[in-house]
C-alpha cells in the first residue's frame, strides 16, 4: 500500500485531506507535534476504514526530519508528502516580533524544504510520487497586516514553482495549493478573523484539492467570505 505523509495531519486541512486520500486506498502518515491530536485524526481514519499511522516530528528540525525519514523507509512505501504544516502571525508589521517571524520562516519555508529534500529521494528511486504544498493565498498577493507571513507563503510558492520546472519531465507531481482563509483551529489563539464560521470548512477546501489534484496550481478563493 501507498504511503502519503501530511504534516499537520492532526487538525483542519491536514486531517481532511488525509481522510479523502484514505478513502482512495492510500496509507496515512500524520505527522506534528501534538500526539494527542494525530492519534485522533488516525483513529477517524480507521473507523471510516482507512489505515494510518502517526509519527510525532518537528520539521524544523533537520536532525529529526533525516532520523525519523531512515526509520521509514524501510516500513512504508512512501509515495507522496503534503506539506500542510504552518503558522501564521497577523497584525501591524512593527508590531510582530522576531520571535514571532522566525517561527513563521523556519515552520512555513524551512520546514516544507526540509521535508521535501527528505523525501524527494524516496520519490525519485521508486519513479513516481506526488508533493502537494499547501500554499494560501497570501503566497499569490500581499495582504494588509500580513507582510511576514506573506514572505513566507511566497517562498514556498517560488519553491514549488521551481520544481515543477525540475521535475517537469518525471512522474512526480508537485502542486501548489492556494486557498483563503477556513474555519479551522488556525484561528483559535488569534483574534485576527473575528468570526471564522463565516469560512469555508477545510472539508470542503479539501473536496476541491482533490478534484482538482491533477492540476499544477490550484487556487481556491474563499467563497464564502
Amino acid at each position: 500500500m501507498k504511503t502519503i505523509i501530511v504534516t499537520g495531519g492532526g487538525t483542519g486541512l491536514g486531517k481532511e485531506l488525509a481522510l479523502l486520500f484514505a478513502q482512495k486506498g492510500y496509507h496515512l502518515l500524520l505527522t506534528g507535534r501534538n500526539a494527542n491530536t494525530l492519534t485522533a485524526a488516525k483513529i477517524e481514519i480507521e473507523e471510516n476504514g482507512g489505515r494510518a499511522d502517526i509519527l510525532t516530528l518537528d520539521i524544523r528540525s533537520s536532525e529529526e526530519i533525516s532520523k525519523k525519514t531512515n526509520e521509514i523507509t524501510d516500513k512504508y512505501s512512501v509515495y507522496g508528502l503534503i506539506n500542510n504544516a504552518g503558522v501564521g502571525h497577523f497584525g501591524p508589521f512593527q508590531e510582530i516580533s522576531e520571535q514571532e517571524i522566525r517561527e513563521m520562516l523556519e515552520t512555513n519555508v524551512l520546514g516544507t524544504i526540509l521535508m521535501t529534500k527528505a523525501v524527494l529521494p524516496l520519490l525519485e528511486k521508486q519513479g513516481e510520487g506526488r508533493v502537494m504544498n499547501i500554499i494560501s493565498t497570501a503566497g499569490l498577493r500581499g495582504k494588509v497586516h500580513e507582510a511576514g507571513y506573506c514572505a513566507s507563503k511566497f517562498a514556498v510558492r517560488g519553491f514549488t514553482e521551481s520544481l515543477q520546472k525540475e521535475y517537469a519531465d518525471s512522474n512526480i507531481q508537485f502542486n501548489a495549493v492556494y486557498m483563503g482563509g477556513m474555519d479551522t483551529p488556525f484561528w483559535a489563539e488569534s483574534d485576527y478573523v473575528k468570526d471564522p464560521s463565516r469560512l469555508m470548512s477545510a472539508k470542503e477546501v479539501a473536496e476541491i484539492i482533490i478534484e482538482k489534484i491533477n492540476q499544477d496550481e490550484i487556487i481556491i478563493e474563499n467563497k464564502k467570505s
